[in-house]
């Protein structure tokens, strides 16, 4: 191997351990509404969780990898790694995770991150959505649950984020950046960003489990503790308290929103130390 393939080998391991550095950063955090929680009853469930997460890295390396020598995001990209994020998905389900929706978001981001080496969360996002504007000729033509959610409901779902350029990222790292400013703590900031998510973002999956009433439900939980004042607030608290315990009775889990604010997570890793706010 020469010094550059092996330089290059290295920065696709450390794109791959941000991303998920990133997913477990997320999963630790508490409460989520919703979410499994560490602390509590879940934990077995959050353990299983993180482990299963650690089982995304080779996958992740090898989108990376790809990604690097195609050079473009291109249809021959996308197709490529669709058959890299079905094979990680198998070996994730073989130690009892999911991760589905943080693979597909982490996936593409790593990829248009080691696209363009250097680019800012902006540009990823844009190149992330051009590769998923590329349809994956290799995907299993059964329709999914979220697939099934978009066409009844017309929600965007995982796929339309993904092809308008994960809107709700950016705003996760916008959120990031004001709440820090505000002094708010590190779980602080990234509890209201995820809530900032959970209050716009069209959930196929809760709309599977929950209904459009439900989901409404759950965005207008997110925007009240937001309202309060957010997570570094006691009326903030003391409403994001109530929504956990509302939808772990009704197990309604907004797993799309975490998805995506370990998206947010790791570009923000990427930004500048001042730039986080």
């Amino acid at each position: 191997m020469t010094g550059t393939q092996y330089g290059s080998g290295r920065a696709d391991e450390v794109l791959a351990q941000a991303a998920v550095d990133a997913l477990v950063g997320q999963l630790a955090l508490a409460p989520k509404p919703g979410l499994p929680d560490p602390r509590e009853r879940t934990a077995r469930d959050h353990s299983a969780l993180r482990w299963s997460a650690q089982a995304l890295l080779p996958g992740l390396i090898a989108m990376a990898a790809t990604a690097r020598r195609t050079g473009e995001p291109s249809a021959r990209l996308r197709t490529d790694l669709g058959a890299i994020g079905r094979s990680t998905e198998h070996t994730v389900a073989l130690t009892g995770g999911g991760h589905r929706g943080a693979l597909w978001t982490l996936g593409l981001l790593v990829a248009a991150a080691a696209l363009r080496p250097g680019a800012g969360p902006a540009d990823i996002t844009i190149l992330a959505g051009q590769l998923a504007a590329h349809p994956d000729r290799r995907a299993p033509r059964r329709p999914s649950r979220g697939s099934t959610m978009s066409a009844r409901y017309g929600a965007a779902g995982a796929r339309g984020e993904a092809r308008a350029g994960f809107p709700h990222v950016r705003r996760a790292l916008t959120a990031l950046t004001a709440t820090r400013s505000q002094g708010a703590t590190e779980p602080q900031a990234r509890l209201d960003a995820l809530l900032t998510v959970m209050s716009t973002l069209q959930d196929t999956e809760l709309l599977y489990t929950a209904g459009p009433l439900g989901l409404r439900r759950v965005q207008a939980g997110a925007r009240g503790v937001l309202n309060a004042g957010g997570t570094a607030t006691e009326p903030g608290v003391a409403a994001l308290r109530a929504l956990d315990t509302d939808l772990t009775e009704r197990t309604w889990a907004p797993r799309g929103s975490g998805a995506l604010l370990a998206g947010a997570l790791f570009l923000d890793a990427r930004r500048p130390v001042g730039a986080r706010g």
